[in-house]
């Protein structure tokens, strides 16, 4: 009886969780979509999210399409088809590798930035100061954090395609001597507008991922200094996980055909 009963706690505690997002999501989304909106939060928060998320963005995808184009180099070679390294960097750099792995990078910035500052604001009773002066706090801190992040993430990927394929370029053509010219000609035919579509799309459902779940975990922090911390670790996990997942699931609606 006693393994039945962990296992009903353990699913209990799990729908418990499911529904409790469920309504932040809710709530959130109707914050997004009333007035009034605060647009000097969301110029802060686009700069905070997206602006100072440049660099490892973009050394993440510099070097990740750098060591892609080994890979598929010297995987390649062994069939003699160096040629497509330029085309297969240019589609999972667009497809997959740029937004995933941006999106992972800034979860790990931001998703824990919004929830230890929200969260910090949750245990010294802040947020229940903005209740008290009629200001509603998913207004005023969860939907400019959720716009801004998901303006940002498809701007952060699609320059993470750029520099991305840039690094397999670099790599293609000082370390394995390919032709500038042909190179970029290869790139630029091969890839397909709906290549970055797709991948900016994934991306703006990645920004909001990362912001509810930074935002949520924050705002249902409790216990003070550790339970904010443990916040801030679960919103990161949690971003993390969701990206993975809901980029399985874009990846098979997408291209199922």
């Amino acid at each position: 009886m006693q393994a039945i009963a962990t296992i009903g706690r353990f699913f209990l505690a799990f729908f418990r969780q499911t529904g409790l997002l469920t309504l932040f999501i809710v709530q959130a989304a109707k914050a997004l979509v009333t007035p009034p909106v605060y647009a000097r939060l969301i110029g802060q928060q686009i700069m905070r999210i997206g602006y100072y998320s440049l660099p490892v963005v973009a050394l993440t995808s510099f070097f990740t399409g750098g060591a892609l184009a080994i890979q598929i180099y010297h995987g390649g070679n062994q069939f003699n088809s160096e040629a497509i390294v330029s085309s297969i960097v240019a589609l999972g750099i667009t497809r997959e590798l740029g937004p995933v792995l941006g999106g992972l990078m800034v979860a790990g910035r931001v998703s824990a930035a919004i929830a230890a500052e929200i969260g910090t604001m949750r245990v010294t009773e802040q947020i229940d100061a903005l209740t008290t002066l009629s200001t509603d706090p998913f207004k005023y801190l969860v939907a400019p954090r959720v716009i801004a992040a998901t303006m940002c993430m498809p701007v952060l990927a699609l320059i993470a395609d750029i520099i991305g394929i840039l690094g397999g370029f670099v790599v293609g053509t000082q370390s394995f001597g390919f032709n500038a010219a042909i190179y970029v000609q290869q790139t630029v035919n091969f890839l397909q507008p709906d290549d970055v579509i797709s991948g900016l799309l994934k991306a703006a459902v990645f920004g909001f991922i990362i912001a509810i779940m930074g935002c949520y975990h924050g705002y249902h922090s409790k216990g003070g200094a550790q339970g904010v911390g443990r916040a801030t670790t679960n919103a990161v996990v949690a971003s993390s996980i969701l990206i993975l997942a809901a980029n399985y699931l874009m990846t098979s609606l997408l291209f199922s055909a």
